[in-house]
């Protein structure tokens, strides 16, 4: 026994993943713990350490890392992801298959190890690009990395293809911000004859700065809970299929803690109202003694 880590994986959480892991029938009896593996891997993506820096107290580098590899190249992380999606939608009161999903890219800093990197001219960032889509709840469907360079309608091709027909069960349409208004993926969806659209959200006239879109607040959401876990600060990976397996270790985080909160850690309670009370009522209380105060230095006749 060891002290647990806030990264890992509680009993009700372990049972929910425990029949997504593949098991091969040839070969010598595995010998790893399936779920101090997934710890592991949790570890590293919630607290951004290198792998050799994995704690003792887990399995060693090099079975962790190999499994993350096999998974990330069979499917598996991807597998989960849809999975628990799934699950989600379910308790959340919504049909499994989603009918209108999200779509949008996140530019990040790149680090020294290599792999794609281009130069953002809008964001003056060098690094790489993540396109996301996502259903009406956040939760994330499929994910592309690219250079930074990449255009988001140019490569929308790429990201949508990744979209099974799993994905496209009840899919009709896409929602998009200005960036996808591009004449390569209106005719990428008519050569496919996709069953879906791509329909663009355009800012309103006269708009200046930022500005809320209908429906498109859904996506930036997801970056941010993305951007909860240190391992997605910046790209630390020198392959592109790693650094999309690590935002599905994210996504799979976040729904299982959605799913099976741990009991043991609450939720900070929310605060923010009896604060607020607080203060608008230590701010009253300031502004009577200020009118008091001034009423008095009126009747004397004194100045201020």
């Amino acid at each position: 026994m060891r002290k647990p880590y806030p990264s890992d994986l509680t009993d009700d959480q372990w049972e929910i993943l425990r029949p997504l892991i593949p098991v091969h029938a040839l070969g010598r009896p595995r010998e790893a713990d399936m779920r101090e593996v997934l710890n592991a891997s949790f570890y590293i993506n919630r607290s951004g350490c290198q792998w050799d820096m994995l704690p003792h107290d887990l399995p060693p580098r090099s079975t962790v890392n190999d499994y993350f590899a096999r998974w990330r190249d069979d499917g598996t992380w991807q597998r989960m992801t849809d999975a628990l999606r799934q699950d989600v939608r379910v308790a959340a009161g919504r049909d499994p298959d989603h009918r209108v999903a999200s779509i949008d890219s996140q530019t990040v800093k790149g680090s020294e190890v290599g792999g794609v990197r281009g130069y953002d001219g809008g964001k003056k960032l060098r690094g790489v690009k993540r396109h996301i889509v996502v259903d009406t709840l956040g939760l994330l469907m499929v994910v592309a990395v690219s250079a930074a360079s990449a255009d988001d309608g140019t490569h929308a091709p790429e990201v949508l293809a990744r979209l099974t027909p799993h994905h496209c069960r009840r899919l009709e349409t896409v929602w998009a911000d200005g960036k996808y208004n591009n004449h390569a993926l209106i005719r990428w969806q008519v050569e496919t004859e996709t069953d879906y659209w791509v329909d663009v959200i355009k800012r309103p006239e006269g708009g200046v700065g930022f500005v809320k879109l209908p429906k498109r607040w859904v996506v930036e959401r997801t970056f941010a809970w993305l951007g909860r876990y240190r391992r997605n600060s910046r790209d630390y990976e020198s392959l592109a299929t790693s650094s999309e397996a690590m935002l599905h270790i994210s996504a799979i985080q976040g729904m299982l803690r959605g799913l099976r909160p741990n009991q043991e850690k609450p939720p900070a309670p929310f605060k923010y109202r009896k604060t607020a009370e607080k203060y608008y009522r230590i701010a009253s209380e300031q502004s009577k003694a200020e009118a008091i105060r001034f009423t008095s230095f009126a009747a004397s006749g004194l100045p201020r």
